[in-house]
């Protein structure tokens, strides 16, 4: 791999290709969206409210007047949302190319999802999870199709609480942040697996961003002084949204880039830095773990993958 640094400017042309990016309307995701529309990309932009996805729309065609942009609403909590988006995708689209599994929510306060799911978990994994299942087949006729799934270095941390996925019995906000992206990094690496077993031409990818200054951080903490602890740290520890979009943005792109690969910053604890390859952890990669995972997903979502067991 050369040693000169990735950058937007390496995207090659993606004029002709449709791209779903979840949670488009802000931080990585509006990003990442810029990005792919500068380059030609048709966007569609998803966001729980079709006003801030439209008011990002706006935003990205300040920079790019010319951008193919289209917004639709989505909340990942929500299966039934989840469901309804995939359909009418699908009832629009013969063929999507590349979906970057994006949004999330980070270290929120214990709520449930409208199905009863713990609201991270169900965000994070559980509504990509579903969305996935849902547009494989419009994936598998996408050109060089990819899904890239964005975890965190927090995946490092996170642990499979299998036997009380709510968190009803014990939930810390932190805890269940991580097992939620360890969730993501499972359900990557599996996708990976099954689509190579099954000779899909699909690549799944993941992707995480280091420690970035979206408003998922900021907003994420769980009180005032630790958000002002944080607000003051920023600018020494973080990098910016757009260098903090570049692992998935390249993850989405590089034409290099593989099947079951992970994208980082190159810096020091990856928490900055240009994307390179980068390592998930050994849990992340165990395929009992995460075969188990995906039962329980099949299970509690109803979406089934057509796609056997590697």
């Amino acid at each position: 791999m050369s040693s000169r640094q990735w950058t937007v400017a390496d995207i090659p042309d993606q004029t002709g290709r449709t791209v779903v990016v979840t949670g488009a309307n802000s931080g990585l995701g509006i990003e990442t969206a810029r990005a792919l529309a500068g380059r030609g990309a048709h966007v569609i932009m998803t966001a729980r409210s079709e006003a801030k996805g439209r008011k990002a729309a706006e935003e990205i065609r300040a920079d790019h007047p010319r951008a193919n942009l289209e917004v639709r609403t989505l909340d990942l909590e929500d299966l039934d949302s989840v469901a309804a988006f995939a359909k009418g995708l699908i009832a629009d689209r013969s063929r999507l190319d590349l979906l970057v599994n994006n949004a999330g929510v980070m270290a929120v306060p214990r709520s449930l999802s409208p199905q009863g799911h713990e609201r991270q978990f169900a965000t994070n994994h559980l509504g990509h999870f579903a969305l996935t299942g849902r547009l494989l087949g419009l994936l598998e006729a996408g050109r060089d199709p990819r899904v890239v799934t964005v975890s965190s270095l927090a995946h490092r941390h996170g642990t499979m609480h299998f036997d009380d996925l709510t968190g009803a019995q014990r939930y810390s906000p932190v805890d269940f942040y991580g097992q939620s992206k360890l969730a993501n990094a499972l359900f990557g690496l599996e996708l990976d697996r099954r689509l190579r077993a099954a000779g899909s031409p699909v690549r799944s990818l993941l992707a995480h961003p280091g420690f970035s200054a979206t408003r998922l951080v900021s907003n994420g903490l769980m009180n005032a002084p630790a958000r002002l602890f944080i607000g003051l740290l920023m600018p020494f520890v973080t990098q910016s949204q757009a260098a903090g979009a570049l692992p998935q943005l390249r993850a989405a792109t590089d034409p290099a880039a593989q099947g079951g690969q992970y994208y980082g910053p190159q810096g020091k604890s990856e928490r900055k830095g240009p994307p390179v390859l980068v390592d998930t952890t050994a849990e992340a990669k165990d395929p009992e773990t995460a075969a188990r995972l995906w039962t329980i997903s099949e299970a509690l979502t109803g979406v089934r993958f057509a796609l056997a067991a590697a």
